[in-house]
């Protein structure tokens, strides 16, 4: 039992999402002790052929529509700032989160992540079929992984938790959390969910904390063409204060899929033979701004730009690049309209009969861009037309100055991870 503080949730996503509610049932199954941790075991029970094709076109659009909202509001904070983030880590552990709340509390996440036409148990399902699609790749290495972490002895429901299981095939650990070693127990699973690409994602345990729920994202994906790394040269990059800097820039030709107009240029860059995965690069024109293109940039734009899309011959000059964030969101998350899960209102019935609320969404990326390919850690198909234009000059596209880009899964049109890139 608690006392009269309220128990603190705390979600944390850097493609990866950290909460904290919990207590575990002691009925649960698969339930082993390893150096004073309760697990319950990942469930990775196998879903079907038939399954894995009824993604619903109302996911995949509800889930383009949240990760376009939450980028323009996460840039309204600081534009002259490199974001980057992976919008389904976020909705992956607020969906977690949601299956323990009730009320107004489930309609207000429901209604942020544009699930609200959408019930629960069918949110549910389709996130099973879309993390085992995403999960699905040949060629390229893309794993998502969830954990709940739970103070012992906090009383937690079993529905809450077998929910989480079935359907998102969440690790489940009741863990002193007075302990000292818990911090590192917990920040351990996040470097091998993300291969040492974020080491760690809570720097202390509260007593109010009682649950910690992260998700965990990471991508590794090589070019289909590589850039040749004697081709890479040090040329001016604009930062976006005006300033010229010298930076490595990669270069490669070849037929691509591109489009450019008065505003911007846009190009697809493929991972793999199969090309399931591939990175757009958005470029403003040099009449325009960085600014301009994302004030224009929206769900319905993006399907657009990349739906004109043809195949060209040109050239790429593309920046070596990593870049790491970090971000807390509950500013952002209570403007898009979550503002009663952070309050003593919050309504988490479903996850325990004691009163939480969320105290922390901590977002963390990391990204890698290099002459092999990308590393990351933390949606219908669209149609690229593959006829050249042969009347057309071969384009010139050198990514020298600010510039948006986009990893996107193309088998469910899910936007894994976004970012602008305004300073070098």
């Amino acid at each position: 039992m608690l006392n009269n503080n309220q128990g603190k949730i705390l979600l944390a996503t850097f493609l990866l999402l950290t909460a904290s509610f919990v207590a575990i049932n002691p009925n649960l199954d698969k339930i082993f002790t390893t150096n004073n941790a309760v697990y319950a075991e990942r469930d990775d029970s196998s879903i079907t052929e038939s399954e894995t094709k009824q993604l619903d076109e109302k996911i995949v659009n509800a889930n383009r529509n949240f990760a376009f909202k939450l980028f323009s509001a996460i840039r309204e904070e600081d534009e002259t700032e490199n974001v980057f983030i992976s919008a389904p880590s976020i909705s992956i552990a607020l969906n977690l989160l949601n299956n323990g709340a009730d009320g107004d509390t489930r309609e207000e996440i429901k209604q942020v992540l544009e699930l609200q036409e959408i019930s629960l148990p069918e949110i549910n399902q389709q996130y099973k079929i879309l993390q085992t699609l995403l999960q699905n790749q040949k060629e390229s290495t893309l794993s998502i992984n969830n954990s709940l972490w739970i103070r012992e002895g906090f009383p937690v429901k079993p529905d809450f938790l077998s929910q989480n299981r079935e359907y998102y095939e969440s690790e489940v650990s009741a863990l002193d959390f007075d302990s000292p070693d818990a911090v590192d127990t917990i920040n351990n699973w996040v470097s091998d969910a993300t291969e040492e690409k974020i080491t760690s994602i809570i720097e202390s345990i509260s007593p109010e904390d009682v649950l910690f729920l992260i998700n965990a994202i990471y991508f590794n994906g090589e070019w289909q063409q590589a850039f040749d790394p004697e081709l890479t040269q040090e040329m001016d990059f604009t930062q976006s204060n005006g300033e010229v800097i010298q930076h490595p820039l990669m270069s490669r030709e070849g037929n691509f899929a591109y489009v450019e107009n008065d505003d911007l240029q846009i190009i697809r860059l493929p991972y793999g033979e199969s090309e399931d995965l591939a990175m757009y690069v958005v470029l403003p024109q040099e009449e325009s701004s960085l600014n301009a293109v994302m004030g224009e940039l929206n769900a319905d734009t993006w399907q657009e730009w990349t739906a004109s899309l043809n195949r060209r011959e040109g050239t790429i000059r593309l920046p070596r690049f990593t870049v790491e964030y970090d971000i807390s969101l509950n500013d952002v998350l209570q403007k898009l309209g979550l503002s009663k899960a952070f309050t003593n209102e919050a309504d988490f019935t479903n996850l325990t009969d004691e009163p939480v609320s969320i105290d922390q969404v901590k977002h963390k990326t990391f990204i890698d861009v290099n002459e092999e390919g990308t590393e990351a850690a933390a949606v219908t198909s669209i149609g690229v037309r593959v006829t050249s234009l042969p009347v057309d000059p071969p384009f010139e596209m050198s990514v020298n100055r600010p510039f948006f880009y986009a990893i996107q899964d193309e088998t469910t049109d899910t936007i894994l991870f976004m970012g602008t890139v305004n300073s070098l």
